[in-house]
């Protein structure tokens, strides 16, 4: 198959029906639709959802430790405030999400740096064990959000020894 079949060409789109998506008729605009999918698919099942796709996206970075009577989950989330964060907490996974609207600028003698990250973002965590929900605590502070899940009693209690009949 010549490449030049692969990729749209200025011909073939004045040709193109209206109405129809010309993307559609080449096979790399399709290889790679079916590509995003896949890796979308792939974060979804690990819980994350990817990036927005757009340069500069936000996804802050979490860390989930077990202490032995609690979890704790922690993310970094500079430049924000906690009114721009929700968390929600599920049966099995706890759910962050936020906008982000962050301005930096800086001036001086020789240059002029003006930075913006904007954006929303949603990070999922999957947890390891039971929590109890209702005893839940969360603070921000300096741009990080810790969040304190308590364990399950049952989990607390331990593991259940069965006991093996021999026949």
């Amino acid at each position: 198959m010549a490449a030049k079949t692969l990729m749209p060409s200025a011909e073939k789109a004045k040709k193109a029906l209206p109405g129809k998506p010309l993307q559609s008729d080449y096979p790399f605009f399709s290889f790679l639709r079916d590509m995003n999918k896949m890796i979308d698919n792939l974060f979804n099942d690990f819980g994350m959802a990817p990036a927005s796709g757009k340069p500069g996206a936000f996804t802050p970075s979490v860390d989930v430790v077990d202490t032995g009577k609690e979890l704790t989950v922690t993310a970094e989330l500079p430049g924000m405030s906690r009114d721009d964060i929700d968390i929600s907490l599920g049966k099995d996974a706890i759910t962050i999400k936020g906008e982000k609207k962050a301005e930096r600028e800086e001036k001086g003698k020789d240059f002029h740096l003006l930075e913006r990250s904007y954006g929303s973002f949603s990070r999922s965590v999957s947890l390891p064990v039971e929590v109890r929900g209702d005893e839940a605590k969360a603070v921000f502070k300096n741009g990080v959000l810790s969040i304190t899940l308590p364990k399950a009693e049952a989990v607390l209690k331990g593991t259940k020894k069965i006991p093996i009949r021999a026949e």
